[in-house]
Order: C-alpha cells, then structure tokens, then sequence
C-alpha cells in the first residue's frame, strides 16, 4: 500500500500553525493553492503556519473547510487556536439525537429483506436490520458478535465471516484499501491500529479464490449463506448536512442483490 504523508502532531499545546500545515501537506496541497483556494494571500498563510500571525475564528473554519477536515479535527484546531469548539458530540442515544435515530431505523427497515447496519468512525455496529443476524449464524468465534461488534474484524477474521466469503482475496483487498484511505482522511489512531491488525489477518486458503468476473463494474460481496450463495452489491449512505459529530461519522452500509438468485435467497432468508 502507498506511503501515507506526515502525521498530524499529536502533542498536547502544539502549535495551531504546524497542525494547518500538517493538514495541508496531508492533502498534498501548496500553500498558494490552499490560499487561493480559501481567498487569502499565501502571505498570510505562511505566516499563520510559522507561528508569525495568528488565524481568527472564521479563517480557521474556512481552511478546515477547503481541507476537508473531519468535524472532530475541526474541534480541535479551534481548540489549539484557543477558540470554543463550534461542533457538538453527543451519545447516539441523546435525546436531541431522537430524530435521526429514528431516520436510520426507517432506512435499515426500508431496505428489508435486504442486509443494512450503521457503523460509527471505527466500523462499529450501531444497529442492524432483521437481514443481518442470518448472515452471521455460521461465525464460529461467537465473542467477535459481542458488542461493540466491529464489522471490518468479523468480515475478514478467520474464525468470522471469512471462510464464507467466496472472493475473499479481492474482498480483502477492497476492504483494506478503503480502511487505509479513511485513516488518510481522519488521521484516527484507532483506525491506524485496525488497518494493521486486519492487514496482519492471514485469509483462510479454503476461501481465497474470487468469483468476479474481470472487466465488472464493482467489487460484490461473494458469501455462502444459510440458503445459499449470495452476491451483494455495497452502497454507504451518510446524513448529506450534519453539523454534529456524531452524525457526521455515522454511516449506513447496506447489501443489494446483483442478480435474481440472490434476491430470491434474501427473500427466503426473511421469510418468517
């Protein structure tokens, strides 16, 4: 896998110039790109990154932004600036949270007979549809369905979902390098550590061989159910304008069917 770029300083009090600058060569943008880019000389920007001029409120939020900072990142380059956190983080359970609960149970329900699961920042399971657990009856390691239950580790541990993944090879190799563009994106520790125990993984012989065919369109999940073979097609959705935290790290993974047969499995899997 490619080298990742500089880490950001993970160091208590460091400068708010230096973690800009992290962020920026994270990017692998200049500063006269970035300037022009949040329409401020690359003067300015020069000197905000030396420590020489400090950045107001405003100008901190529009350099995350055009960064592509994480909301929870964005929180503490305010923080390092000395500034209020301007983005709140509540518990998914949260009262004030109620409505999009309640919009992420319609959408898992919605997709029925079809699987769907809501997963925070480190691909842990927040809730699931009644698709789900059928898929999960053969995982011979029961503790890896103890909550918090990650789905990356069950998808690709040996003793998970892997040895029922017919394409394990090119699952796993989807799987890692999506992980690894997300730690690129975030800079999280956890998901750093995630990405080197899953890469560590040694995927099962019985399961390495690939179904898909060369010259498709996307990466389908190959994987022997209780009713037989499925091939799922995987789309995320994410709430399009959120201002919080928590929803800005929440996503909904959902499995679709690629051909009839599969539709008709999921269907048989459903059925009461």
């Amino acid at each position: 896998m490619p080298a990742l770029p500089p880490p950001i300083p993970a160091t208590p009090g460091a400068p708010i110039g230096a973690l800009l600058r992290a962020w920026r060569q994270r990017r692998r943008r200049s500063q006269l790109d970035l300037a022009l880019d949040a329409e401020v000389s690359q003067r300015h920007l020069s000197f905000i990154e030396s420590g020489r001029a400090s950045p107001s409120r405003d100008m901190l939020l529009r350099l995350a932004e055009r960064l592509e900072v994480p909301l929870r990142e964005r929180n503490a380059l305010l923080l390092a600036a000395g500034y209020a956190p301007p983005f709140g983080e509540r518990p998914l359970a949260d009262p004030a949270l109620a409505p999009a609960r309640a919009a992420v149970a319609a959408i898992l329900r919605a997709h029925m007979p079809n699987p769907a699961l809501a997963v925070d920042r480190h691909w842990n399971m927040l809730a699931a549809n009644d698709a789900i657990p059928p898929l999960l009856a053969g995982v011979a390691n029961r503790a890896l369905l103890t909550p918090p239950v990650n789905v990356l580790r069950l998808s690709l541990h040996p003793r998970g979902l892997a040895p029922f993944v017919r394409n394990l090879g090119e699952w796993r190799a989807h799987i890692l390098e999506r992980l690894r563009r997300q730690v690129e994106a975030s800079v999280d520790a956890t998901l750093a550590a995630l990405l080197a125990e899953l890469a560590a993984l040694e995927a099962p012989a019985v399961a390495a061989a690939s179904a898909h065919q060369p010259g498709g369109i996307l990466v389908p999940l190959e994987l022997d159910s209780p009713a037989g073979p499925l091939s799922l097609i995987g789309t995320t959705t994410v709430f399009g304008t959120p201002v919080e935290v928590t929803l800005a790290e929440l996503a909904i993974e959902a499995f679709y069917p690629a051909d009839e047969a599969t539709a008709a499995r999921l269907r048989a899997l459903a059925a009461p």
